[in-house]
């Protein structure tokens, strides 16, 4: 039997498969309907197909996929649905969205077009996927044919800027209503990796846990996403505990303020992994060549860990990584090259060269080490033997010593969310942590079950009540930035 990675994605006739009963099953439907009426009033026919990919929230595991990193996210039930018809006589992509805040974007049905990144539209989410798509078909052997035009609707109600993945729902969407409009399908791990590998087309960079939990989601179960290869774990959470979603209302710009933030710690990390290499024993030059992630100077380090008695790779970064700010100069007397020289090939890290004063690489290194054993940890705990109520102790404790990792040793919170996570574990969280790339966006805590109702009260009443008052959201908003969320299933297409 295949793997679940290995099957294609499912194809359904109705949408019950997906959205199960009750009011979800009634909300989305409503959305298709809206989308499919929207669709004829824009072009004037119906879609051919629908494909839908949902959001995610990471339990834990923050900033290390692109390190090489397990992480465990659970897919939400927010996502962004997308209407698609091939239309072979415009030559043209034309993408409209239902919310009319959303001008329609109109590109040359062109697969090899450069994306104007100083102009930023919401409709290059839509060509990371075009251009993807043809890419892999083409590396795959499979025959495209001349380009044709589309017709596009996107629908997402996956808020955005808000840690919860929604640009990679609607690049998975796009890339799969493609994929589908063109009678393909591929293995879904082969999908999580190509709408990864898209995200360059919009200058930023990606570990590949957003683009895997929204393609190979399971209904019911959290992921364990293991990465090279791309691989999804099934893991079912404790009795008792639900997790309950709050938006900070800081909005997370990722594309826009990449070199300052999002990929300044992918380069931070890199040249921690150089350091260390050169550090424990290697030449520059093959370090440099070598050392892409800190998970490739992983077994150097524990070697060295080893040599004191230790099994944890942060023995060396305590040793060979000064806690003081590197400067380029610093980094380059240890490297033998220019730091330019090194991310050459790097277009969006050499913008993070340029926005740079220092680099902590002491701090980045501490960070994933620490986080990485976190995940394992988790799991570990939800596998075994422990009382519901231990099990979800331990939980909430890692959940807190993650967000302090990230609060302070990877400086990706804000104040917002700082007062969030204080909020939500004063009024009863057993643990609450920004999730997300952070600078912004949600915290997701761990809450009974029992109590659930009063806690998002509680939340709503100091948080969200003095926001409401001064104009930020309105009363009858604020179920979309507070919710409680069970594990959701992954994405979908749909030919009715």
């Amino acid at each position: 039997m295949a793997k679940h990675e290995e099957l294609p994605i499912p194809i359904f006739s109705t949408i019950e498969p997906v959205y199960g009963d009750g009011i979800q099953l009634t909300e989305a439907q409503q959305r298709f309907d809206v989308l499919k009426s929207k669709f004829e009033q824009v072009f004037g026919h119906q879609p051919d197909l629908f494909t839908r990919s949902p959001g995610r929230v990471n339990l834990i595991g923050e900033h290390i996929d692109y390190e090489g990193y397990s992480v465990l996210p659970m897919a939400i039930r927010q996502d962004t649905i997308i209407g698609i018809r091939k239309n072979n006589d415009s030559g043209t992509l034309r993408i409209a969205n239902v919310n009319d805040k959303y001008t329609m974007c109109t590109y040359p049905a062109d697969p090899n077009q450069e994306i104007d990144l100083k102009n930023h539209k919401w409709g290059h989410y839509f060509i990371c996927g075009y251009k993807g798509y043809y890419e892999f078909a083409k590396s795959k052997g499979v025959d495209t044919g001349a380009p044709v035009g589309l017709d596009v609707i996107v629908d997402g109600i996956v808020p955005t800027g808000s840690g919860l993945s929604s640009s990679a729902a609607f690049v998975c969407s796009s890339t799969i209503a493609i994929m589908a409009a063109f009678d393909t399908n591929f293995p879904k791990k082969e999908i999580a990796q190509l709408t990864c590998d898209c995200e360059r087309h919009i200058g930023t960079q990606s570990g590949g846990m957003d683009q895997a939990i929204s393609v190979m989601a399971r209904s019911g179960f959290a992921e364990l996403i293991d990465f090279n290869p791309i691989r999804a774990t099934d893991v079912q959470l404790p009795a008792g505990g639900t997790f309950v979603i709050a938006h900070s209302l800081a909005e997370s710009m990722k594309a826009v303020t990449a070199a300052t933030k999002y990929n300044n710690r992918v380069v931070e990390c890199r040249l921690a992994s150089i350091v260390l290499g050169i550090k424990l024993g290697m030449e520059p030059k093959e370090a440099i060549s070598k050392m892409k992630t800190l998970s490739d100077v992983e077994a150097m380090c524990v070697s060295f860990a080893n040599s004191r008695g230790s099994s944890d790779p942060a023995v060396a970064v305590k040793e060979h990584l000064k806690e003081e700010p590197y400067t380029a100069e610093d980094i380059e007397k240890i490297t033998e090259e220019g730091l330019t020289s090194i991310f050459a090939s790097s277009p969006s890290s050499l913008d993070v060269l340029k926005a740079a004063t220092a680099y902590k690489l002491f701090q980045r290194a501490t960070h994933v080490y620490s986080e990485a054993k976190r995940v394992h940890a988790f799991k570990e705990t939800v596998s075994s033997k422990l009382s519901d109520e231990d099990m979800l102790k331990k939980l909430g404790e890692l959940m807190n010593d993650s967000h302090y990792s990230c609060s302070v040793l990877y400086e990706c919170s804000c104040p917002e969310l700082e007062e969030l996570v204080k909020l939500s574990r004063d009024n009863g969280a057993l643990g609450a942590r920004l999730t997300g790339a952070g600078w912004g966006g949600c915290t997701v805590s761990l809450v009974k079950e029992n109590v659930v109702p009063q806690f998002i009260q509680a939340l709503k009443d100091s948080f969200y009540r003095l926001r409401i008052d001064k104009g930020a959201i309105k009363q009858e908003d604020v179920d979309l930035y507070v919710f409680a969320s069970k594990p959701a299933s992954g994405a979908a297409i749909f030919k009715f």
